[in-house]
Formats: C-alpha cells, sequence, structure tokens
C-alpha cells in the first residue's frame, strides 16, 4: 500500500470515527435534556447541526500531532479529543457569529437566526431577535459544557496537571482574549494610531484564530501522545505560521471570496466592521481621503453594494491586497521549512504537507 493511500484510508477512519463519537455522545446528552423539557430540542438540534460535516480540520491536526508522537492509529483517546475540538469549535461560531452580527453560516442562518426565527414562527410575545441572541448564547455555553466534558473523558492522559490538560486550557483562554481585542479594535480602532493598526490586527489572528486552528490542537494531540518539549516545539514553529496564513486566507476570502463556495455574502467581513490585517494595510496605504471612506463605512448597518465595491476597489488599488497576499506567503514559507525540519515518519509529515497545502491555497 502506498503512503497515499494509507493516508487517506487513516484519514477517513479517523473522520469517521470523530463523527460517531460526536453523535454517541450528543444522542446521550440528548437523552439527559429531553428529562428536563422538550423544549431543550432546538438547543441540542442546533450544536448536532454544527458539528455535522465541516472540514474537520482541528481534529485532523490534533490526530496527526497523536500519530507524528507515536499513537496508535485511531485510537480512542485521540478520537475523544476531537470530538472535544470540534464541539469548542462549535461553541466558538456560535459566539462570533453573535459578536460579528452573522446572519449566515455554511450557507444557511446562524444559530441565532434560526432562534429568531422560531420565535417569529411561533408568534410569541417580546422581542425575537433578543430572543435569538439570547438562546444562541446558551446554546454555545452548553456547548462549551460540553465540550469540556468530552475532553475529560479522556481520561489519565487529559487529567489535571498534564500536558494536554494545560494546552487545551490555554487554547480556551487564548481565544476568549482574541475575541476581545478583536471587537476592541472594532470601537477603538478609528481613534487609535493607525500605524499601529496592520500589528495589533495581527495579535488579533494569532490568539483568536491562529494558535487554535493549527498550533494547539497539533501540541494537543502531540502531547496526549506523550511528545517530548523538542517535538512540540517543531510542531509550535509548524503550525503558528500556517494558521495565520490560514487566517489571513480567511479574511481575503472575507471581502473578496464568492458566497457560493463561502457560504457568507459578498464582503461580509467589511459588513461587520472587521479591522482585519487587510483592513489595515489599506488604511495605511490608500490616501487620506480613501482612508476616511473606509473608517466612514466599515462596519455600517446601512453598507450598500457599492460602497462594498468601493472598498473592495480600494484594497486592491493601494497594494493592501497584495501586501496581505505576501504576508501569506511568508507565513506558508515559514510552515514547510519548519515541517522539513520535524523528525517525522513518512505518514504523519505526508498528512501534515497536506492540510497545510489545503489550508494556505484554500478558496472557501
Amino acid at each position: 500500500m502506498t503512503t497515499a493511500e494509507q493516508l487517506r484510508l487513516e484519514q477517513t477512519a479517523f473522520v469517521a470515527a470523530v463523527a460517531g463519537k460526536l453523535n454517541d455522545f450528543l444522542s446521550s446528552r440528548q437523552s439527559i435534556m429531553s428529562t428536563i423539557s422538550q423544549d431543550i430540542d432546538p438547543l441540542m438540534g442546533s450544536i448536532a447541526n454544527l458539528v455535522t460535516g465541516g472540514k474537520r480540520l482541528r481534529a485532523l491536526m490534533c490526530y496527526w500531532g497523536w500519530r507524528g508522537a507515536g499513537g496508535k492509529a485511531s485510537a480512542t483517546e485521540v478520537v475523544t479529543a476531537g470530538s472535544a475540538l470540534e464541539l469548542f469549535q462549535a461553541a466558538a461560531l456560535i459566539h462570533d457569529d453573535i459578536i460579528d452580527r452573522s446572519d449566515t453560516r455554511r450557507g444557511g442562518p446562524s444559530v441565532h437566526r434560526r432562534f429568531s426565527q422560531l420565535h417569529a414562527d411561533q408568534g410569541w410575545s417580546l422581542d425575537s431577535e433578543r430572543f435569538g441572541h439570547a438562546a444562541a448564547i446558551l446554546t454555545g455555553d452548553l456547548c462549551l459544557s460540553f465540550s469540556e466534558e468530552s475532553f475529560t473523558d479522556i481520561g489519565e492522559r487529559a487529567a489535571s496537571g498534564s500536558q494536554a490538560r494545560l494546552i487545551f486550557n490555554l487554547m480556551r483562554a487564548e481565544v476568549m482574549a482574541g475575541q476581545y481585542l478583536d471587537i476592541l479594535e472594532e470601537v477603538a480602532g478609528p481613534v487609535r494610531d493607525r500605524a499601529g493598526a496592520v500589528t495589533r490586527a495581527q495579535s488579533i489572528i494569532r490568539f483568536k484564530s491562529a494558535k487554535y486552528s493549527t498550533e494547539h490542537p497539533l501540541a494537543l494531540g502531540g502531547a496526549l501522545a506523550g511528545a517530548s518539549e523538542e517535538l512540540l516545539r517543531g510542531y509550535s514553529a509548524f503550525a503558528l505560521p500556517l494558521g495565520e496564513a490560514f487566517q489571513l486566507r480567511d479574511d481575503v476570502l472575507g471581502v473578496f471570496g464568492d458566497p457560493v463556495t463561502t457560504g457568507k455574502p459578498a464582503g461580509d467581513d467589511l459588513k461587520e466592521g472587521k479591522r482585519t490585517v487587510l483592513v489595515a494595510f489599506a488604511l495605511d496605504l490608500a490616501t487620506p481621503q480613501e482612508s476616511a471612506f473606509i473608517d466612514s463605512r466599515l462596519g455600517r448597518p446601512d453598507l450598500t453594494d457599492e460602497d462594498v465595491a468601493e472598498i473592495r476597489r480600494i484594497i486592491v488599488d493601494c497594494g493592501a491586497l497584495q501586501a496581505t497576499e505576501v504576508l501569506i506567503d511568508e507565513f506558508g514559507a515559514a510552515a514547510f521549512a519548519a515541517l522539513d525540519l520535524l523528525p517525522l515518519e513518512d505518514l504523519p509529515k505526508t498528512a501534515l504537507r497536506k492540510l497545510a497545502e489545503a489550508t494556505v491555497s484554500r478558496a472557501a
């Protein structure tokens, strides 16, 4: 069997095992929640919907971190860790959509919009939007609780004080810190020094996304398998720049991506007011008049398609898009160089290379 065939079979088996673990876990919790009230079903359904499908990037990074450190294929511990990461990702998406006022997720209504629609369909009293936000916050909190519960199910390897537990705890704390820095920049960015906007935006993507998308999942898998400190440092040298390239590509897609493939409206990041690295470059490189236009329109609920088109034009013409693409290439090159130095067997190294290539070059 070739390396490519072994990789495909092993990865397919792992993804299926994670899906099965999530289904079993949520089914058992559904039984418990139903004893409270059938009215809880929409919360459970929202969680189940979000953890069904998706790219499984974080779970796969965890898996190949495990395998690279000598863990056995599709072992129970790493399957459980993968399901915990998927639950944490789902919780983060629910809360992120509320914070960003995003109406869509993966081509359908976001969770808070689903609850708002439920309110309207049932003809309930008071404000449907407030109900939608409140219900979605609680759904996200429940999902966070499930993530912790699932991770604890790993057992001794994830016990208090273990390297894996320290990584899992740090990952969750950093995401919350990054989220706060993100919303802070939306409101404080216009009155802060523009010279530091790119640096601030890079810090946001590092802690809000890059570390928990690639670096921490890879290290988590390695730690569960007993990886050495040296290997974990090598994992970080590879996965952190990869995660930063991943988020920068996401930022480009948030402005220029095709709604059919991204599942989000055109220019959605501009409507949400995200002060990404791409936007920070534009504010720094554009003319004062163009920068003022971006500042005046970014995040406005009445942002028109014409406004989106004009901001896109400014981003391209001033060189901000090109500067972001250069950063993506630089981070990608750093990641691949670090990957070459990792002392891994052919199978996990090939798997990580393919994941990295898909992450950096993705179109959706």
